[in-house]
């Protein structure tokens, strides 16, 4: 796969784990009559990545996520030289997928931003729990998500069930942190949200890159004791589908 492809490929399954995880909050949940809740909110989250992972991983690797990427490189799963391109596109999705929900919300007659979706501590928490709450909480949860990462995709593991386990992880997060943080572990669909919903969302951003790519990179650190032994080659992290399931 040419670069251009691959970074093609993070650009529309970071713009669809935003579209689609964060467009659940804004659109779905905000009607009660529909039963969604938070838990189907989670569940949206979940449904983006194993959707995607499906359809582009084997071309990207399927990261969608900046933590993600430095978790892997850690790993020695992945190309450090590659890291910036892959942040940048997934950045770029999510502030364009953004965008666009916030398009299609401002079309309901009274629409306000509010926090679109948005992460946070302390006030803007949804359970009001404070910053070293939501930074403990953002850094092991993303720590326990690469590390199921890097085991569903590990050689050991069998072959073409990868994004199932790590959509799964994902909904799990969500279950658990929403009243926290509103669950961020990804970098990018916490920057799209707050550039819009603005003001300090925006200053407190800066905890939802720190806090999960600090995570990522213990795992990543982790991952190389626990799996190194039979996953040593960039090329099984980055193989065809029907090979391998490949990275997400």
């Amino acid at each position: 796969m040419t670069m251009s492809q691959k970074l093609t490929a993070e650009f529309l399954g970071t713009f669809w784990l935003t579209f689609g995880g964060c467009g659940s909050a804004v659109l779905a949940a905000a009607f009660p009559q529909l039963g969604i809740g938070f838990a189907g909110v989670s569940l949206a989250f979940g449904l983006t990545v194993l959707t995607m992972a499906y359809a582009v991983g084997n071309i990207s690797g399927g990261h969608f996520n900046p933590a993600v990427t430095v978790g892997l490189a850690v790993a020695g799963r992945f190309p450090t030289g590659s890291v910036l391109p892959y942040v940048g596109v997934q950045v770029l999705g999510a502030v364009i997928a953004a965008g666009a929900l916030y398009f299609v919300a401002s079309g309901k007659p009274g629409f306000e931003v509010a926090g679109f979706a948005s992460n946070g501590y302390g006030d803007l928490s949804p359970g009001k729990y404070g910053l070293m709450s939501a930074l403990v909480i953002e850094v092991v949860l993303t720590f326990f998500f690469l590390l199921v990462i890097l085991g569903s995709t590990s050689s050991q593991a069998p072959a073409g069930f990868a994004p199932i386990a790590i959509g799964f992880a994902l909904t799990l997060i969500h279950l658990i942190s929403i009243p926290v943080t509103n669950t961020s572990v990804n970098p990018a669909r916490s920057t799209g949200p707050a550039l819009f919903a603005g003001g300090a969302y925006v200053s407190q951003l800066w905890l939802f890159w720190l806090a999960p790519i600090a995570g990522a990179a213990l795992a990543g650190v982790a991952g190389q004791m626990l799996f190194r032994v039979n996953d040593q080659t960039l090329p099984r992290a980055l193989s065809a589908l029907p090979e391998k399931t490949p990275i997400a």
